[in-house]
């Protein structure tokens, strides 16, 4: 007999005592409780992801149109972004030990304690890259302030999971999963698009000298202040007692990650690989193309990041797309077909790039709406392969190792290779990606027929 693979939308079943059109998540006939809809948590993963967002794509633009003249001024200007994208891996490094670290804070302490602690290290890390000084105030130090800075970013990344994706994926209405699946998505391009838009104000509006000086600073102190309006709005909705309750009810709490990995080992490199695709894309259309068009060509960087900013509203388009494609077709299904397009889309990459103004904003374009439209439905693609008791840890860890496999290096590797060897390898990465998508869901369709 032939199981359908648990990718799909069904491999979840709702809350006992739910409503049966998901409007309410709170117990029948507990009227004493505080009502939490899934367009409440929605709301929450929505504010949570878009903060973290905005701080990594600040980090980010920042590596290219800031950092080589500030920390690496010894060095040329390719060299100088390369140093840059080292450290900016850094934190996709140290996601997968932010987990660790804060799922034992939490079996602790708590829940509560373990986000203040996360966001509050988020946040005072990217103050603290904000008030930094130049390589040429003190010398080398400076270079390792930064690492450390940025390897605490991922620390606090890794810390900051709340179960939020997975209470939500697992309490959706059963023929909405693949919609109510990619509204945390959403909060990507709106990261991006208010990082782009916040540089390319500031670019537009200084001196080469005074925005180099202390004009990129202020996107820092901007993303410091939205993490605190982030951190009490997500405070709000996991104190309650009601959220407490369900993610109960769901087995949604931490587990030991020795213990997960022997148990679940597997699910967790399907998990990591089955979206290898969109994450492979992801920095290669966000912080590599600016890197490149900062080097090797004659468009202006603010006109480039307004295009790109078009980009985001193109990839929100696609996010919100893919809900309704994967409640229609599967969202095993969308994500191979993605994976697909994503290679085809590989092979015309170094004309594209290579094609003048032009055909750089098509890569950019509609790169954003492949992007959208796989990256819509990345998010726990397979997290109901895993026990009930290993979800909550392993939807965590599944993120982290695909940010690090798939999008760490991406821009260092793409950029190192490009500028020395052609800009064919980008297609082979973009490829690569492509092909451990296929792979993976190929992999855990016939582990779940066995």
């Amino acid at each position: 007999m032939t199981t359908t693979s648990s990718i799909s939308p069904q491999g979840a079943q709702p809350v006992p005592n739910t409503s049966g059109n998901g409007a309410s998540l709170s117990q029948s006939g507990d009227a004493d409780h505080s009502h939490i809809a899934p367009g409440e948590i929605a709301v929450g993963v929505i504010i949570g992801r878009a903060s973290e967002y905005f701080d990594f794509f600040v980090y980010g633009i920042a590596s290219v149109l800031v950092f080589p003249y500030v920390f690496f001024p010894f060095e040329q200007r390719l060299e100088g972004i390369l140093y840059a994208f080292v450290v900016f891996s850094f934190a996709f490094i140290a996601r997968p030990f932010g987990t660790v670290i804060s799922m034992a804070i939490q079996r602790r302490f708590g829940r509560e304690t373990k986000l203040t602690i996360a966001l509050f290290l988020l946040g005072t890390s990217t103050a603290g890259i904000a008030f930094l000084p130049g390589y040429e105030s003190i010398g080398f130090t400076a270079i390792v302030l930064l690492s450390v800075f940025r390897f605490c970013q991922g620390l606090a990344l890794g810390g900051s999971w709340d179960g939020l994706p997975s209470l939500l994926a697992l309490n959706a209405p059963p023929n909405r999963r693949g919609w109510y699946a990619m509204l945390g998505q959403l909060g990507a391009p709106i990261g991006f698009f208010i990082a782009s838009a916040l540089f390319a104000f500031l670019y537009a509006s200084l001196s080469i000298k005074d925005f180099l000086d202390w004009g990129w600073r202020y996107t820092f102190y901007v993303a410091f202040a939205i993490n605190v309006v982030a951190l009490f709005a997500r405070l709000r909705l996991v104190a309650t007692e009601e959220y407490s309750r369900l993610l109960e009810e769901r087995e949604l709490q931490p587990t030991s990650v020795v213990e997960l990995t022997r148990s679940q080992g597997t699910n967790l490199l399907i998990g990591a690989f089955a979206a290898l695709a969109s994450y492979a894309l992801f920095h290669l259309i966000t912080v590599f193309p600016l890197s490149w068009i900062t080097l090797y060509s004659d468009q202006s960087i603010t006109e480039f990041l307004v295009v790109q900013m078009i980009g985001a509203v193109f990839c929100a388009g696609g996010i919100v797309a893919s809900g309704l494609i994967a409640d229609r077709v599967g969202r095993r299904f969308t994500l191979g077909g993605l994976a697909a397009l994503i290679a085809v889309f590989s092979g015309f990459a170094p004309t594209l790039l290579d094609g003048g103004r032009l055909g750089q904003d098509v890569f950019i374009l509609l790169g954003f709406v492949l992007l959208g439209l796989s990256y819509g439905q990345a998010a726990g693609a397979v997290t109901s392969n895993f026990e009930p008791k290993y979800r909550y840890t392993g939807a965590a860890l599944t993120a982290d190792l695909a940010w690090l496999i798939g999008a760490a290096f991406a821009p260092l590797v793409a950029l190192g290779l490009s500028a020395h060897f052609g800009l064919a390898y980008v297609s082979v990465y973009l490829l690569s990606g492509a092909a451990g998508t296929l792979a993976a869901l190929g992999l855990n369709r016939a582990l779940v027929r066995d």
